[in-house]
């Protein structure tokens, strides 16, 4: 039996910094200007992909050690 590739385990990722994005440009619709949690929302946004391309790095790291 062989092991996935290790890319395969950054997709869910891939899939979520990709749903904060979308999310992010929904959000920008007028129906929502007046809203505070949707400016907090948009205000959190770059900070979580921060943390996701932190975490990516810690996964390449690990994977790049375990070769």
């Amino acid at each position: 039996m062989s092991k996935p590739n290790k890319e395969l385990k950054m997709l869910p990722l891939l899939f979520v910094s990709i749903a904060l994005c979308i999310g992010g440009h929904f959000i920008l619709q007028p129906n929502y200007q007046d809203s505070h949690i949707a400016e907090y929302a948009l205000a959190a946004l770059p900070f979580l992909m921060f943390a996701i391309v932190i975490i990516a790095i810690r996964i390449a790291i690990k994977a790049d050690k375990e070769e």
